[in-house]
């Protein structure tokens, strides 16, 4: 976390499902004193909305954040009836902004039936270098809508780096200040231009590090993206 503040990065992504993360980042953030500093959400992740309401109430005393900066519905699970009370507690400040997650292609139809419907300020969707359906339709639908998007899944559950293990960057990488292989894949997909954030997670600090280095100095234009698509579905 201090790497992450260090270095310019505000984005801490959690959820009820990841063990104790929320606990320990809102620990973390009182003790180093950078909680108004973070841009943090979270998620309900259960069925009923009594359920949802409590579960909710007990992330924000965890991450110690009121009002919560973004509260998603996780992988979509019960949004009926997740949706209103979002919707409701958006209006009476208790949480900033609302969106919806999931991790795999097939739910894609479904996220933008309810960005056409629904006034949700964010999308949290798989994206990756070799996992680019996201292209075809719900990125460029979230770009005309204003809805920001913020990427899970950028290593591909880290396939990429055992795709690329032993192999040297392109030299061409240069041209976009691209020092690493990790680089290499975040500005492919922060290139995008309906991309807000991209959350790889990571518990190493030079990890992190070497992550936020892909959000300084310059982006692949379209032309390099298509080149570094080649390259990599060519290894």
């Amino acid at each position: 976390m201090k790497a992450l503040i260090s270095k310019g990065g505000r984005v801490i992504d959690s959820s009820p499902m990841y063990g104790r993360s929320e606990g320990v980042v809102g620990d973390l953030a009182g003790d180093l004193g950078i909680a108004d500093a973070l841009f943090m959400a979270t998620k309900v992740w259960t069925s009923g909305r009594q359920a949802g309401i409590d579960q909710m109430e007990q992330s924000m005393r965890r991450m110690s954040k009121s009002p919560m900066d973004l509260m998603q519905i996780h992988n979509l699970v019960d949004w009926k009836t997740h949706m209103p009370t979002l919707i409701d507690w958006k209006k009476k400040g208790k949480i900033r902004y609302i969106g919806i997650t999931h991790y795999i292609e097939s739910a894609y139809g479904n996220m933008e039936q309810i960005m056409k419907n629904y006034p949700i300020d964010f999308i949290q969707l798989n994206y990756a270098i070799t996992s680019r359906a996201a292209e075809n339709s719900i990125l460029p639908l979230a770009r005309d809508k204003g809805i920001a998007v913020l990427i899970n899944r950028p290593y591909q559950g880290g396939a990429l780096f055992r795709k690329t293990r032993g192999r040297q960057l392109p030299g061409w990488s240069a041209s976009f200040d691209c020092n690493s292989w990790g680089q290499f894949f975040l500005k492919y997909i922060l290139s995008n231009k309906a991309v807000t954030c991209v959350i790889p997670g990571t518990s190493k600090p030079h990890h992190m590090i070497d992550n936020l280095g892909a959000g300084l100095g310059e982006l692949p234009d379209e032309m390099t993206r298509k080149k570094m698509v080649r390259f990599v579905d060519d290894l």
